[in-house]
């Protein structure tokens, strides 16, 4: 059933409930890294133990998101999402009573699975709630808490964690929570979304838990256990590459799937989801970058180094909505293009990072590259919803965040690993030339020696500062590696093919 669109008080409203909810969600994806080491310490646990309480969250919530489309038709799209809402509410207050390790991470895997429809159904339901021509104005809308949140999570975590119990940083979600929760529900509920009986596909589901399950925790664990050098991270690879292969099998012949990879036959879905996940996971995999880059060998403290990181949020604030007002008349490959470009310009800039530089010339490519993150999201998001009709949209929402989801845990693992090794080689390298035979080494070592440094000193600060140059080189050449895959990405958008028009429209389903 068709519902007319809202206007006035209550679309304001539930734009605002719906964002804030999606909000929370993705802050709390970030917001508990900072404040691992604290948790940690509290718990009694070793911090390489605590980074469980990541895992556990990301592995449940990978699983959970897109089983979204098929719990939304047994369910119902509203129902579902006030559940998954309330059910988060009171998983995160867990998260913050939690007085053991053992208990946290049980508590951390509950609130990710129940956290799994919030994303999706905000997306799809905001969208229904906007007439046709600002459709693309509610993606720009729910876009920005997206691109927003992952930024203020480290800053917030790191003031929480440094001032007051580690607890909060999973209390502040009852009350914003419960807020979203009631609005939501209050305006919605007279909108609900056609309910459908499906029979459960009982394979489908098992082989998604056990792939998607296994490849998450091959993601979070293979740097730490060196990879395939590791039994464990061989297994875990093995078992989820069988898994997912028969489940994209299975499903392609299954009556009523769990996951809907029909979807795919659509060219703009398949173009705009690809896009938008390889976009994304190298987004993020900078997002970690950046921050650990400051921490570990420029000397930023956690806080300072989400100050640095925060730029990227401001442009897009004011930027957004007017790209949204304006979507129905641009094409949104062009938008696409220009994103793509700016994340390449500020890759490259970063590439040029070196152990002298000062605070704004790291905040200065995050301010700028703030354009591209304005362009990313609503016009890849329209791209991949365009020509679905409206009972397809929570399906393709959940298949399509899935997908960016993991991209990004993707991204986080290569980009890091990356860093490391090229980190390492560049180590040996720069070690080579300091001998006593090397006419530059000689003249730094009488340098230090001038500054009354004893030799054991002056050996100290020397393969400090040689780490930090390799480490910086192996930084600038993961921004230029990226930023040379972003310029190949602006190829692939092109193969999407208008009209994209906003889903839900009258003539959505006709393309």
């Amino acid at each position: 059933m068709q519902h007319p669109p809202l206007t006035g008080s209550r679309l304001v409203w539930i734009t605002l409930a719906l964002s804030m909810s999606v909000f929370m969600q993705v802050l709390d994806t970030t917001i508990a890294n900072v404040a691992l080491p604290t948790i940690s310490g509290n718990l009694g646990a070793a911090t390489s133990q605590g980074t469980w309480v990541i895992t556990s969250f990301g592995v449940a919530n990978a699983i959970a998101v897109p089983l979204t489309g098929w719990l939304a038709k047994q369910i119902g799209e509203v129902k579902l999402f006030t559940i998954s809402t309330l059910l988060f509410v009171l998983t995160s207050w867990m998260c913050g009573m939690a007085n053991s390790l053992e208990m946290l991470i049980l508590f951390r895997v509950l609130q990710g699975a129940v956290a799994g429809p919030m994303i999706p159904l905000s997306q799809s339901l905001l969208m229904s709630c906007y007439p046709p021509a600002k459709k693309g104005l509610a993606l720009a809308l729910w876009a920005m808490t997206v691109i927003v949140a992952p930024v203020f999570g480290p800053i917030l975590g790191g003031v929480i964690s440094d001032n007051w119990h580690w607890g909060w940083i999973f209390f502040i979600n009852v009350p914003v929570g419960l807020g979203a929760a009631f609005i939501s529900w209050k305006i919605l509920k007279e909108r609900e979304t056609d309910i459908i009986d499906l029979p459960i596909d009982k394979l489908g589901l098992a082989l998604l838990v056990v792939g998607v399950g296994a490849l998450q925790m091959m993601l979070d664990r293979g740097k730490e256990l060196d990879w395939f050098n590791s039994t464990e991270i061989v297994v875990l690879a093995i078992v989820s590459a069988v898994s997912l292969i028969y489940l994209v099998i299975w499903e392609l012949g299954e009556q009523h799937p769990i996951v809907d990879l029909t979807l795919f036959a659509k060219r703009n879905f398949t173009v705009g989801t690809v896009a938008i996940s390889l976009g994304f996971m190298l987004y993020f995999g900078a997002v970690v970058l950046l921050p650990l880059m400051l921490q570990t060998q420029m000397g930023y403290t956690a806080t300072w180094a989400g100050l640095a990181a925060a730029p990227i949020g401001i442009l897009p604030v004011f930027l957004s909505p007017i790209i949204g007002k304006n979507a129905h008349r641009l094409d949104m490959r062009w938008l696409v293009t220009i994103s793509f470009s700016v994340y390449a310009l500020c890759f490259f800039w970063r590439s040029t990072f070196n152990v002298e530089m000062n605070f704004a010339y790291v905040v200065w490519p995050q301010f700028i590259q703030g354009i591209g993150v304005a362009c990313f999201f609503m016009p890849l998001t329209t791209i991949t919803l365009s020509g679905l009709r409206p009972n397809q949209i929570a399906s393709a929402s959940s298949l399509s965040n899935f997908l960016r989801i993991l991209a990004g845990s993707i991204g986080t693992s290569i980009t890091t690993t990356l860093w490391d090794r090229r980190e390492a080689l560049h180590h040996a390298q720069l070690t080579q030339h300091v001998t006593l035979y090397d006419q530059a080494s000689l003249m730094w070592f009488r340098l230090l020696e001038s500054t009354g440094m004893s030799t054991s000193q002056q050996q100290a600060y020397t393969a400090l500062q040689i780490t930090r140059q390799g480490s910086l080189i192996g930084v600038n050449e993961v921004f230029w590696l990226f930023g040379i895959m972003f310029v190949a990405l602006i190829a692939l958008v092109w193969f999407a093919r208008p009209p994209f028009t906003s889903s839900g429209a009258a003539d959505s389903g006709a393309h």
